[in-house]
């Protein structure tokens, strides 16, 4: 039987996408509303509000909110890393950590996630390393439905609960 740390994990997905499109998709405002998050507020590290489309930067924190979510769920990080390019890495959820890189491997666009949980409680570690790896995975399958058909495959009604779109 497999035995499982429980402290990382690792999603990929190809996308027929430019990848500067791609790096905007996860460091702009604008870019993680059109697949992922139905609101972002990002602050810049003096405190003041980053731009739609202005790409973040280390040192920036955000807040997000969900669709199929009411505004009371909101999760807070902060902005570790972002090269302009193709790297970013976030905290989220308290103490999980999210690298994001996107590259080519074999003429194919690549889109890598991976969480790292830091947790001191195993079983907080396990939950995280479940739920985060489930949601990561529609995700990363919307972030692709989005650039390659158009189709965004989120739940958007907020009556309508535990469903793996949302």
């Amino acid at each position: 039987m497999q035995e499982y740390h429980w402290t990382s994990f690792t999603k990929r997905v190809t996308i027929k996408a430019p990848s500067f499109s791609i790096y905007a998709a996860w460091a702009t405002k604008t870019g993680l509303e059109s697949w992922f998050l139905r609101e972002v507020i990002i602050k810049k590290a003096d405190g003041s509000l980053r731009a739609d489309d202005e790409p973040f930067e280390a040192g920036d924190s955000f807040e997000w909110r969900w669709h199929g979510y009411d505004d009371n769920t909101v999760d807070r990080g902060r902005i570790l890393s972002a090269n302009g390019t193709n790297q970013i890495q976030f905290t989220f959820s308290g103490k999980n950590i999210a690298n994001i890189t996107i590259g080519y491997e074999q003429d194919e666009l690549i889109c890598t996630l991976e969480q790292i949980m830091q947790q001191d409680e195993e079983e907080e570690k396990r939950y995280f390393y479940i739920e985060c790896g489930l949601g990561w995975t529609f995700y990363l399958a919307n972030l692709k439905s989005v650039f390659e058909g158009g189709n965004d495959l989120r739940n958007k009604n907020v009556a309508i609960q535990k469903l793996i779109n949302a």
